[in-house]
């Protein structure tokens, strides 16, 4: 047979494959479903791709919708004893979240009741389907990227503060020893970051598409549990791209179980938004591509400008103040205090990681933080307490010799002579490293 002949006769098997399946009609059930499904994640993935563009108002106006219709719904249907504000803090897991996702329900619903009655005799909506999966995947891999960029340049989890390695296990809270196991293992953070990324560029490729929904949900389910275990405040988040993963997958669970369960052979997928023009489909799939790779290259970059700002900026910013420091000597008003465990004004230690302020440990080992700035030309600290709005300190600061630093000034209303020496900064956390043999289990 000439080659051209077989070419054709092979693209009309393949177009008698698809056909059925294109055309074949949906159950009511799965109509239904598709309706309230599509509804709802458009509703929350919304604005998106908008706050990714130099259009805020229209980002703006659908924030400030919801600002005002979460808040009526918590005080009016559900009678909530406190008022539910949006709070740009790091947490998605508040009231305000919550009521929310309970609000794009009940809009998914009321747009599927409305949509089911005014287009009952619709037999399928395979391309709505497929325009709607393009969203959805682009923005399940969006934010996987973002999810793994940050792990593989470990801008989310930037090495272990000082103030750490000095906190006791039982002072430190779920959330606070996850970060802590993640910035001591880079290795697995690295690791995890890039499962991510591998997912969220597979679903920039058509044709990769379930491969990239399987390894979402591997994914999303190892961040959704964690978050469940240390209380983190991302929960609903990772759930919801949780559910976008096995959203994607779903009109391929059949032809997998086939395979993978039934050991049996299956059919091709039918190809996404597949156009007559061939130009029209290659520019398509390099279209996608070429975001993809944009917006994981984009992620990686600001990756990287947040792990320079913890590990040169911090360290930069407090040479040679930063590290740790132990305390030899505490005056206040001309009077030493020794080192007494029931003296709750002395220092045993001061930690300085960050610009902003330092970190003293009491002489019951308590970490007291203490915001405030520091003035390196002036060598200057100026110190307050969150708890107590009339405490302050302005301390002077000097260093007589190599690694040992004297403080002087005020502190709450005393005059305040402190001499430290600086420890090097040694854990066994930051030491003990990795070995091939063990001759037996080093488990401290």
């Amino acid at each position: 047979m000439h080659p051209q002949m077989e070419a054709e006769q092979q693209r009309g098997m393949v177009a008698s494959t698809v056909a059925p399946e294109a055309k074949a009609s949906w159950s009511t059930t799965l109509k239904i479903a598709f309706r309230f499904g599509l509804s709802y994640f458009v509703l929350y993935c919304l604005p998106y791709p908008l706050n990714y563009l130099p259009w805020e108002k229209l980002t703006a106006w659908y924030d400030a919708m919801w600002l005002k219709i979460v808040p009526w719904v918590g005080l009016h249907l559900l009678h909530l004893s406190q008022p539910i504000v949006s709070l740009s803090n790091g947490s998605g897991d508040t009231p305000y979240g919550y009521v929310r996702s309970l609000c794009f329900i009940a809009f998914a619903a009321l747009i599927t009741i409305i949509w089911s009655l005014l287009d009952r005799k619709r037999e399928n909506y395979r391309t709505l389907h497929q325009w709607g999966r393009l969203y959805l995947r682009i923005f399940l891999g969006s934010m996987l990227l973002i999810y793994g960029a940050f792990k593989v340049i470990p801008g989310q989890f930037p090495p272990i503060w000082q103030w750490r390695y000095l906190e006791t296990f039982g002072e430190s809270s779920p959330m606070g020893l996850l970060w802590t196991f993640m910035s001591a293992s880079t290795s697995y953070t690295v690791f995890a970051g890039s499962v991510e990324m591998l997912g969220g560029i597979l679903l920039f490729v058509p044709r990769l598409v379930t491969l990239g929904a399987l390894i979402s949900i591997a994914a999303m389910t190892n961040v959704f549990i964690v978050n469940m275990s240390y209380d983190v405040p991302v929960k609903l988040f990772s759930f919801h791209l949780l559910l976008l993963g096995i959203f994607l997958t779903l009109p391929e669970v059949q032809r997998l179980a086939r395979f993978f369960v039934l050991n049996r052979p299956t059919e091709p997928s039918v190809p996404e938004l597949h156009f007559r023009s061939r130009w029209l489909n290659r520019g398509f799939l390099i279209g996608q591509i070429a975001l993809g790779l944009i917006f994981a290259g984009y992620n990686l970059h600001a990756a990287n400008l947040q792990f320079k700002r913890f590990t040169t900026e911090y360290s930069a910013a407090q040479l040679p103040l930063h590290g740790t420091w132990a305390v030899d000597e505490f005056t206040l008003d001309g009077q030493v205090r020794p080192p007494l465990l029931t003296d709750s004004t002395r220092w045993q230690k001061a930690i300085i990681d960050t610009p902003g302020g330092i970190i003293v440990q009491g002489m019951d080992g308590k970490l007291l933080r203490l915001p405030g700035k520091t003035d390196p030309d002036k060598k200057t600290l100026e110190l307050t307490r969150r708890d107590d709005a009339h405490w302050k300190a302005n301390l002077s600061y000097a260093f007589p010799a190599t690694g040992i630093m004297t403080m002087d000034g005020q502190i709450n209303n005393q005059r305040a002579h402190i001499t430290l020496h600086q420890l090097d900064g040694k854990y066994l956390l930051n030491t003990r490293g990795f070995h091939w043999i063990n001759m037996a289990p080093f488990n401290r």
